[in-house]
């Protein structure tokens, strides 16, 4: 069962900026944010609307795997996480930096 006493303040973690969310934002006006785990689609469009002031249209999960690395002689676990696409609509805008 999800966590209902999560607050939208704790939902979004950081934007994810990488090349290709960054193509995303700028094409087709979908922006990529790291979540907590326990984060469902609404309390995602919630949060974001609270700290950015725009209403998401739609709002897609996806589950980051953790991985297998090997630095320096020794291995260890990279740990994984959740992330999400916010889509908006065609004028609404979210300045991240």
């Amino acid at each position: 069962m999800a966590n209902l006493n999560l607050k939208p303040i704790n939902v979004l973690l950081r934007p994810r900026v990488t090349e290709k969310a960054v193509l995303g934002a700028d094409k087709f006006n979908v922006y990529v944010f790291e979540v907590v785990p326990s984060a469902t689609k609404k309390s995602i469009s919630v949060s974001v609307h609270d700290a950015y002031g725009v209403t998401p249209e739609k709002v897609r999960v996806a589950t980051i795997p953790s991985k297998q690395v090997f630095v320096r002689g020794k291995k260890g676990v990279k740990k994984g996480g959740k992330k999400a696409y916010v889509y908006l609509k065609k004028g609404d805008k979210i300045e991240l930096v």
